[in-house]
């Protein structure tokens, strides 16, 4: 059974070695950034219950022999004012003429253009992101990926006061490698790199600790797409194949595409509300019970908060609820030992034990029929 949990400093070697899987602005293979990262992370999770925008919480997914095979994070507050949220607003711009040929004729012309405006917000929403798993895992049949991304949004649920009340996910697009293995991007490549005078990786690196160049250096106008070469112009909002999955269940849950693109290379940035995402909006906190679940138990992500390090430890596994005004949560001995809410052996959980679960059939329930709960595991 796999674990999704806080990072801890002996994971620092497995992390740098999933960063060299995906190169991305948010985990780059970089030896010191991710010591200050794991570093950073620590302190968050041993924040007080007050809101940090500067938080960064990072987890890992465990498999059963202990390695780590795949990382996901939370920024709190994506924005700020020493480093502000940017990005291009799309916008679709219509013209119109009725033209009167030579010998009287009439032509009409409808056009509409798209037009990237470059924008920022020193108030930026929760980002989620740093999103990795081994490539040999992906396709798994136990939905890994699943996990990773969805197992934040019960942290998020559970320490709801540290988070901002919109989240954002950015999504890469489709990107290539260039001569050297170099990571490219074709709308760097057509438009930042005309204006910086740097490659997509120059400017992703020099990204991670300021971009005031963007502002210094892009157009301050507004930028006509349709003068972008075709192949550039498509891929403006779209992304890549080994992303498809992970839009479509972000778009499950409640994250739409708000017209809003990376500015280094187009991928859309999908928002929601965090308190109508239904991952979010569907926690609950239950009593847990040892007990196979019946055979049409739902799946849950069953979740466990500790004072202690790992803080935040969840699983992937069927579990069951029952009970009244105190509701009880069924579930296996294996995920209640691995996620620490077991004493190994013993024959029932502690009684003043708690557990966070979001069940997927709740979750999955039409919006209209849920109701607003806002629940955090640090209140009493």
């Amino acid at each position: 059974m796999f674990l999704f949990r806080e990072a801890l400093p002996d994971d620092e070697d497995a992390i740098f070695d999933l960063a060299r899987h995906l190169n991305t602005l948010n985990l780059p293979p970089e030896r010191s950034f991710i010591e200050q990262l794991l570093a950073r992370s620590l302190t968050s999770f041993r924040g007080t219950p007050d809101f940090d925008p500067g938080r960064r919480f990072l987890f890992v997914l465990e498999n059963e022999e202990g390695t780590v095979v795949g990382t996901s994070m939370i920024h709190a507050q994506h924005g700020d004012f020493d480093e502000p949220h940017v990005f291009f607003r799309v916008i679709f711009e219509e013209r119109y003429a009725d033209l009167v040929g030579p010998a009287g004729d009439h032509h009409e012309v409808h056009m509409v253009h798209t037009m990237l405006h470059l924008g920022q917000t020193y108030d930026g929403p929760t980002e989620l992101g740093g999103l990795v798993l081994h490539p040999d895992l992906r396709g798994h049949p136990d939905k890994l990926g699943r996990l990773l991304s969805l197992g934040r949004l019960v942290f998020v649920a559970s320490y709801r006061g540290w988070f901002r009340d919109r989240l954002l996910a950015e999504l890469l697009p489709p990107l290539y490698k260039g001569p050297g293995g170099a990571t490219r991007s074709p709308l760097w490549d057509a438009l930042g790199s005309v204006f910086t005078g740097l490659t997509y990786e120059d400017a992703d690196r020099l990204s991670r600790t300021s971009k005031d160049f963007i502002w210094r250096l892009f157009p301050a106008m507004p930028v006509h797409a349709s003068l972008l070469p075709e192949g550039v112009r498509e891929i403006i909002g779209k992304v890549g194949p080994n992303t498809v999955g992970a839009q479509r269940m972000l778009e499950r849950i409640g994250f739409k595409y708000q017209g809003r693109v990376d500015p280094f290379d187009g991928g859309p940035h999908l928002e929601a509300s965090t308190d109508e995402v239904t991952v979010v909006r569907e926690t609950r906190k239950y009593i847990p019970e040892i007990g196979e679940p019946s055979r049409d138990a739902s799946l849950a992500i069953v979740a466990t908060t500790s004072a202690e390090a790992p803080h935040f430890r969840a699983v992937w596994t069927p579990a069951e609820v029952h009970g009244g005004s105190r509701p009880r949560l069924r579930v296996r001995r294996e995920a209640l030992e691995r996620i620490g809410a077991l004493q190994p052996g013993a024959d029932a959980p502690e009684p003043g034990a708690r557990v966070f679960a979001a069940l997927r059939s709740q979750w999955s329930v039409p919006l209209a029929r849920r109701s607003t709960n806002r629940i955090n595991a640090l209140s009493t």
